[in-house]
């Protein structure tokens, strides 16, 4: 009986058949190697022979490109982790009035682009707003006779970007503190530690991993913006790209100072790995239970709605109000019929990028899971560097290889039978969503591999016993179990997409216009009344993974 057993075990497969690349495996070396090409584009010109572009920027605005971006990089870090990691604590261990609320107010701002924010502040505060108009009228001050700040600086663009980007900070400081128990601060007090020795000294070390990552996150978002830094005519490698390519026609140059842009990322990245250096956080502690909250005094309580409430009231609920007020009053002239065909343009392309990028992340994702090989994960991360790169270095990394193809095919048909195919790929839709689903594909790998890494291994191991091949038990049992993790990464990067201004700009066909681009385009000529109403649509359709964001952290632990 052994013997019979042991002939009807599967043999191992000859060596040569082993080392053959599965399916799962080609098609994400596939999309690797597809996401990897504006990468390679971009360090292959930089290597290029500079020409006359190039050294005019070099000489004139390029240290001004350096120096702004690294201001306005550092600014915007310090305000995110200032406000995420405090607003994070407070409502994660302390109760006091309106609590409930700020949780998920807190994350309104991640709903408001920017460049809408630069536009309604520039409104509000420049000198003829209505904040200076009333300190004039109230105070009979005339121009000279008063200092008041300058909304159009590298100071109000820091502001601006750090207002919206700080919720990436919150969620994940405040998703670190809800796992961490609270038996370590408990022995930190019994050593003596007050509560904020022991916040310092205990729980802020645990949660830094992800204050880290989320003020990367914020980092790469304030260096990736175009339209607010435009505004407040600050010139940062964002704008140079824009006018090296459009402007000055040079292609080169654009792409030598996107691999400087890119070399700016990698060192503030560096700067902080090399910051932490080899220490490790963790809890090694198998027991568990929740941080308890404290009752916050009259005083401290006041301190912390005040804390709360201004970032929501400044980074959401007083321009969208602006907003909405300019709708009602005047709004878009194209609004109704006329104005359809840019929020269909900007819904039609954020869905197909939506879809495209969550099926290519279930790809990728369950790949991995399939084969967790060396090369696997190397193909997961290669697949997730383009939400460190700007939407203006990826469009000119899509622009320059789809455009060569498009000179190669219209050269070989002119000279086999005299046709000119013009442009195939450049400048289509197809194009521009290749860049969206580059430069947002990790922000849907990130959500499918939590929900992946949450199904247990012997759900897949019962149905492969069943006889289920592994696109079988794909379909049949992790798609249905993945539904909440591929629906949230369908809206995070459809809500992306709807708000990315710099690949659009860049990529898109002449004859496409979108919400973002109606919003750049009125808001450029001065008229943010008319530009209201497109941008009420961006933020009411941004809401909506805001709401699904603070509904999943409140099923996470006690919050």
């Amino acid at each position: 009986m052994p013997q019979d057993i042991a002939l009807d075990q599967p043999r191992p497969l000859p060596r040569f058949v082993a080392r053959l690349p599965s399916g799962w495996t080609i098609a994400a070396l596939l999309v690797a190697t597809a996401v990897a090409a504006p990468i390679l584009a971009v360090l292959g010109g930089a290597l290029a022979r500079a020409g006359p572009a190039w050294r005019h920027i070099a000489e004139t605005v390029l240290a001004d490109y350096v120096v702004n971006s690294v201001l306005l990089a550092a600014g915007v870090g310090v305000i995110v982790v200032v406000i995420g990691t405090t607003t994070a604590w407070l409502v994660t261990v302390h109760d006091f009035p309106a609590r409930r609320v700020f949780e998920v107010a807190l994350l309104l701002p991640l709903a408001m682009p920017a460049y809408v924010m630069a536009y309604v502040y520039t409104d509000l505060l420049e000198f003829t707003g209505p904040v200076q108009t009333w300190l004039r009228a109230t105070f009979g001050w005339n121009w000279g006779e008063y200092w008041f700040p300058e909304i159009r600086s590298i100071e109000g663009a820091i502001a601006m970007l750090g207002l919206v980007l700080y919720p990436y900070v919150y969620l994940l400081a405040r998703a670190a503190f809800l796992e961490q128990s609270v038996c370590l601060t408990e022995v930190a007090r019994t050593l003596g530690c007050t509560q904020r020795q022991a916040f310092l000294h205990v729980c802020l070390p645990l949660a830094r991993p992800a204050i880290a990552a989320g003020a990367g996150l914020a980092l790469m978002e304030a260096l990736a913006d175009f339209a607010t830094v435009r505004h407040f005519a600050v010139d940062t490698f964002t704008t140079g790209i824009y006018q090296a390519w459009l402007n000055m026609g040079d292609r080169i140059a654009a792409l030598q100072l996107a691999a400087c842009l890119m070399g700016v990322i990698a060192v503030l990245l560096a700067i902080e790995r090399a910051a932490r250096g080899s220490r490790r956080f963790h809890n090694t502690s198998s027991k568990h239970q929740f941080l308890a909250r404290t009752r916050l005094p009259a005083g401290a309580a006041a301190a912390a709605v005040a804390t709360c409430a201004v970032p929501v009231v400044f980074g959401f609920l007083l321009p969208a109000w602006v907003l909405l007020r300019f709708a009602l009053t005047d709004g878009d002239p194209l609004f109704g019929p006329l104005i359809l065909p840019f929020a269909r343009n900007s819904l039609l392309l954020a869905g197909i990028a939506a879809v495209i990028a969550t099926v290519v992340a279930v790809v990728v994702a369950y790949g991995v899971r399939l084969h967790g090989t060396a090369l696997m994960h190397a193909a997961s991360r290669v697949a997730a560097l383009g939400y460190a790169i700007p939407g203006s270095v990826i469009a000119v990394g899509v622009l320059v290889p789809f455009g060569a193809f498009d000179n190669a095919v219209d050269a070989w048909m002119r000279a086999r039978f005299g046709v000119s195919t013009g442009l195939l790929l450049s400048g289509t839709m197809f194009a521009l969503v290749f860049a969206y689903v580059v430069r947002f594909l990790a922000v849907a790998l990130s959500s499918v591999e939590a929900g992946l890494a949450r199904i247990r291994p012997s759900v897949e191991d019962a149905s492969r016993v069943l006889g289920h091949g592994p696109g079988r038990t794909l379909a049949a049992v992790h798609l249905p179990l993945l539904r909440g993790s591929l629906l949230a990464a369908v809206l995070l990067v459809f809500v992306d997409t709807m708000k990315e201004l710099p690949a659009t700009l860049i990529v898109r066909p002449f004859d496409l216009d979108t919400l973002a681009v109606r919003v750049y385009n009125l808001a450029s000529d001065e008229k943010l009344a008319q530009a209201s109403t497109a941008a009420l649509l961006i933020v009411a359709v941004g809401l909506i993974p805001v709401i699904i964001l603070s509904r999943a952290m409140k099923r996470t632990g006690h919050g």
